[in-house]
């Protein structure tokens, strides 16, 4: 029973695993237990959140994007550069999404066109974006961002910003989109069965390349939240954002393997990662942690993820033939082999 509530509610599994860890917190800092943690932690997910939820839309196809964080690094630099420019700060905002969407619809036409593994297209696209954010800063950072800009990270509203309640709208947004229309459940559907979706009629490459430009968009998003929060652009803005987003949607119940997961499972999988930095901020150790400790999450969830899928196949089969186990009296010489096999599992 236990690990099939594991498997079939892990939004609420990884929701028990923060409220423990505030418990744990609120232990040894009992200030820790304060609406306002709550709400700071969420306020710091927002970057996290947001690219985890465009790398769920892409995992449900059976696709990864490892070059998030180069599109994120890219689009903050160039909404950087026309705001500094004189640009209003609207049509700089509009420019970087756009750029974002060229670089998702990119990624898409590598994969879904020309057939090129996802992780081996990401990877070089990874590299190219990387040099695109070199070339168009000059390997400078972008300083001196319009305040009316930076405003937009600032508390408005029950100690949430601007962006905070877009990230919250675009949460629940995409939550329902996914799961109440026919074009959400596509995307599932390719991810699960790409040949059985085909024979449905649903257009497998439009899914996709949908999935990847969908996925740009909210990369490119994450990247003007980025600036708006620490107000300038390091040339390293995005690095290694990639891994922590697998991380977060993992954890909250994506599968690699495509077809099952939701935006809501990632998001909090984003809110936990982005807890753990407060930890170590509590303990005092160097913001290097963070990536080593984003790692070790991401092959324990893999693995026990594994182990519950494969415990759960077991069980399937024990029911299924459950009717040949029973009664014992049965002879065991007459058992087939799939049958013994059960019958250990049984036991």
């Amino acid at each position: 029973m236990l690990i099939r509530f594991l498997q079939n509610n892990r939004e609420a599994s990884v929701a028990a695993i923060i409220l423990i860890l505030f418990v744990l917190l609120g232990l040894v800092d009992t200030s820790y237990l304060s609406f306002d943690t709550v709400v700071s932690i969420y306020n710091n997910s927002l970057i996290l959140v947001v690219i985890a939820i465009g790398s769920t839309l892409v995992m449900a196809t059976r696709g990864l994007d490892v070059s998030i964080g180069s599109i994120m690094g890219l689009s903050a630099a160039i909404a950087g550069i026309l705001m500094n420019g004189g640009y209003g700060i609207g049509l700089s905002v509009a420019v970087a999404l756009f750029v974002g969407l060229l670089c998702g619809l990119f990624n898409g036409f590598m994969v879904a066109v020309l057939r090129v593994p996802a992780i081996v297209a990401t990877l070089g696209t990874l590299g190219l974006f990387r040099g695109l954010v070199h070339l168009s800063t000059g390997g400078s950072w972008i300083e001196g961002l319009p305040e009316g800009f930076k405003g937009l990270s600032h508390a408005v509203f029950l100690g949430l910003s601007p962006f905070a309640w877009i990230v919250l709208i675009l949460l629940i947004g995409t939550h329902c989109w996914l799961r109440y229309t026919a074009f959400g459940r596509s995307l599932f559907a390719v991810g699960d069965n790409r040949e059985g979706a085909r024979l449905l009629g649903i257009r497998v490459r439009s899914v996709q390349l949908t999935a990847y430009a969908i996925n740009g968009i909210l990369a490119a998003f994450a990247g003007i939240i980025f600036a708006a929060q620490i107000g300038f652009i390091p040339n390293t803005a995005g690095n290694a954002m990639e891994m922590r987003a697998i991380a977060s949607s993992v954890l909250g119940g994506v599968s690699l393997l495509g077809g099952t997961g939701t935006v809501v499972g990632a998001g909090l999988g984003a809110y936990f990662m982005t807890s753990i930095d407060s930890v170590l901020v509590m303990l005092r150790l160097d913001a290097f942690w963070n990536d080593m400790i984003a790692g070790a999450i991401l092959l324990l969830v893999l693995v026990a993820d594994g182990k519950i899928r494969e415990a759960m196949g077991a069980s399937l089969r024990y029911h299924k033939y459950r009717k040949f186990l029973e009664p014992e009296s049965s002879s065991s010489s007459a058992k087939t082999p799939e049958i013994k096999e059960l019958s250990e599992v049984r036991k």
